[in-house]
């Protein structure tokens, strides 16, 4: 048999949140003042006490293997959490703890997906859900959302796409890349329909804390009895915590599932980090006020983007209710030139403003918007200035 790379894994793209990143990074690295709108990382020092319980973890000897899906401690502080700030309870048994929420999300795909099952995904979507539903083998079928209607779906347009294949919805509530959030009416409907039409909803809470304007994030599984059984709850601590390089994320959901992800984590990757998981849990239990000064900062931050790139000639953008990014609509530059290049489209556009302006943001194309390009927030206000002033100066030189 000839040597090679699987089929498989040839046909997976790389994350291009990341890979714009990385390539800031590098400029970065050769000397140039890149300001980053690239990575979905909050730029917060992670929290003193969550720091120590990590120093802590270490002095105390946890740099054991723990138990497959978290160890005890863990698993209640989610639990404890999970109950405190929504009424949900959930048994030891019906929570798995993984390397951040994005495994939680893969081992998710993994164990639901049968070949060619069908995963509804609304777009525009995270770079990686596709990717994922791929690696298991799974078909996704995308639902189009229009900015006119906030980014957000009808339940009409999901109706059509559910087929006898269909396995699972993907929501992503608040969402990246678009910061919407679903109301009430538009939740229970999903619901009715999961619950009618035999599918599973794994819903991406990772944002859950970061709301603005006065909305309120409602987490699918408290809604009904029904919401529950069909629900997979993701979460974690990278976000809300600024705990992204720790890599601990959840899921919550029906025994069964819990169960069949646990045994494939088993043989994938074990558990996650011990001193990690002891971190999560002060997390999860310690005061939250901290969590409400890093959103408020947020809210800050979104005002602030929002009413600059609305002030650019030609770009324009909705002001998000949830998450750290904001789309900006870029159609108007389409066709236009820097110098002798036309920009085709928002990766022209993203690549030019790059290299001629030093500012890093993630081409719509990337979350299936093309037109779009996503700006994550989770900077300083200062860099979000200095940023916003290059990206008005890139533009008034296009003609």
């Amino acid at each position: 048999m000839p040597l090679g790379i699987s089929k498989n894994c040839r046909n997976i793209a790389p994350s291009a949140t990341l890979a714009m990143d990385a390539r800031a990074k590098a400029m970065r690295a050769a000397g140039v003042d890149v300001i980053g709108f690239a990575a979905g990382e909050p730029d917060f020092d992670t929290p003193v006490v969550v720091r120590e319980a990590m120093k802590d973890a270490m002095d105390r000897g946890m740099t054991r293997y723990t138990p497959v899906a978290g160890t005890l401690e863990v698993r209640q502080a989610i639990a404890y959490r999970l109950k405190e700030d929504y009424g949900l309870d959930y048994e030891l048994n019906q929570i798995i703890v993984s390397c951040g929420a994005k495994h939680t999300l893969y081992t998710a795909f993994q164990t639901l997906c049968n070949e060619h099952d069908e995963v509804i995904i609304p777009t525009p979507c995270w770079v990686s859900y596709p990717e994922m539903v791929r690696m298991a083998g799974g078909v996704s079928v995308f639902v189009e959302c229009k900015e006119e209607d906030g980014f957000l779906p009808s339940i009409e347009a999901i109706e059509k796409c559910i087929t006898p294949r269909t396995k699972a919805f993907v929501l992503t509530n608040p969402s990246n890349p678009n910061g919407n959030i679903w109301d009430e009416e538009r939740l229970r409907a999903l619901v009715q329909l999961a619950v009618e039409r035999e599918f599973y909803i794994i819903s991406d809470e990772i944002y859950e804390k970061l709301v603005y304007g006065g909305k309120k994030h409602i987490s699918l599984p408290t809604l009904s009895p029904e919401a529950w059984t069909h629900t997979v709850l993701v979460g974690g601590v990278s976000k809300s915590y600024a705990m992204t390089g720790l890599r601990i994320g959840f899921a919550a959901g029906p025994a069964d599932v819990i169960a069949a992800m646990t045994n494939y984590q088993s043989q994938s990757t074990s558990a996650p980090n011990s001193a990690a998981q002891h971190a999560a849990a002060v997390a999860y239990t310690m005061d939250q006020s901290c969590v409400e000064e890093m959103r408020q900062q947020f809210e800050k931050r979104k005002n602030y983007i929002c009413q600059r790139i609305n002030a650019i000639p030609g770009l324009s953008c909705r002001n998000p209710d949830g998450a750290f990014y904001v789309m900006m609509n870029v159609k108007q530059m389409i066709g236009k030139r820097y110098g002798e290049t036309v920009i085709n489209n928002s990766s022209d556009f993203a690549l030019l403003l790059l290299e001629n302006a030093h500012v890093a943001l993630v081409p719509g194309n990337a979350f299936m918007a093309e037109g779009y390009c996503r700006l994550s927030y989770a900077c300083s206000l200062e860099n979000i200035e200095k940023g916003m002033d290059r990206l008005e100066a890139f533009v008034k030189e296009l003609k």
